[in-house]
């Protein structure tokens, strides 16, 4: 992976860089109301949003970042 550093506007313009092997600090200015425009297209908390088929689940336990399994597909819970 080389990397790489860019600013994408919230309606997925490329507005600056992208930036690979160098040190560089990018800056931008933004237009605000793109936020509001940018929800027409894919508002996820609106009228796209679908509870009765798509839920978030967040566990918050700790859990070990390796598991070893024998047979490679859990314990079937």
């Amino acid at each position: 992976m080389s990397g790489g550093s860019c600013i994408v506007s919230p309606l997925g313009e490329l507005i600056t860089g992208p930036i690979f092997e160098q040190d560089a600090l990018l800056v931008a200015d933004l237009d605000l109301n793109d936020l509001a425009r940018a929800k027409y297209d894919f508002d996820v908390t609106g009228h796209y949003s679908r509870p009765d088929i798509f839920r978030l689940h967040v566990n918050e336990a700790a859990t070990p970042p390796v598991v070893f399994e024998k047979n490679g597909f859990g314990s079937g819970s």
